[in-house]
């Protein structure tokens, strides 16, 4: 590792994110803070839904705008300069080992996800006004999930990117992406389920699932939530595969 040209690659992606603050922005959180008002607000104000919803509702939304802005961070710009910039290759060339290139786009990728996570928290609680009971009284049990999930972001996004071509973006979306968020516990406690045996054991495989059942665990504890001891070690298995996978994957493209 080349710590000079790793941190110059880290602080171009920073620049390049902070110029497309704005589009960034309203291309992670507008779904997302859409989903909150409908849901949180409408819904509750007219009195479809119960006021404890808008608790039980914030950190499935917290989990989708990091999960999402992870992925988009890391999967479309390897996507483009892959196949079309090529700008691949002139990163390539740099002196530093393929797998730290790799490396830096994760970790650039973690940090907008976190980003994104922790943003959201304000806006959506200025959107479903009174009614939010959130608890901190775990900060380093919800730093290590926000990290976690963070890592499943990027690490998915890098996989996603090296697997995916460009006409197939739009399937991307539609067979990962959108099965993903609906069956992600996002909007619903995995507990809900219980009606439905088979499909509550398949969603088990969907990574979003621990990401929303641990901000539910330690945001909201007083709603239904897997074991956190459960999330952890499932995000952390998750994050290994999803890492172990992506630097193979980017190896394999790189030199191709």
């Amino acid at each position: 590792m080349n710590r000079k040209t790793f941190f110059a690659m880290l602080a171009r992606d920073a620049h390049v994110a902070r110029r497309n603050f704005v589009p960034l922005l309203v291309q992670t959180m507008l779904q997302p803070m859409l989903f909150v008002f409908i849901f949180g607000r409408v819904m509750t104000r007219s009195g479809l839904l119960p006021t404890a919803y808008k608790s039980l509702l914030l950190p499935g939304i917290m989990a989708i705008s990091m999960v999402l802005s992870g992925i988009q961070a890391v999967a479309m710009p390897l996507i483009a300069e892959f196949q079309f910039t090529k700008e691949i290759e002139d990163r390539l060339l740099a002196p530093m080992e393929i797998g730290w290139l790799a490396i830096e786009k994760v970790i650039a990728g973690m940090i907008q996800a976190l980003a994104s996570g922790l943003v959201i928290i304000p806006f959506a609680w200025l959107i479903l006004g009174t009614g939010v009971e959130l608890s901190f009284r775990s900060p380093v049990l919800f730093a290590v999930i926000a990290l976690l999930v963070a890592l499943f972001a990027a690490a998915g996004g890098l996989t996603l990117g090296c697997s995916v071509g460009q006409t197939q973006i739009g399937l991307m979306f539609s067979l990962v992406l959108a099965p993903m968020i609906f069956f992600g516990c996002a909007y619903y406690p995995w507990s809900a389920l219980a009606n439905f045996p088979a499909l509550q054991w398949a969603v088990l495989v969907n990574p979003l699932v621990y990401a929303s059942e641990g901000f539910r665990g330690v945001l909201v504890p007083q709603f239904p939530h897997l074991s956190l001891v459960v999330v952890v070690g499932a995000l952390a298995v998750i994050d290994v595969l999803l890492v172990a996978l992506g630097l193979a994957r980017f190896r394999s493209k790189a030199v191709s």
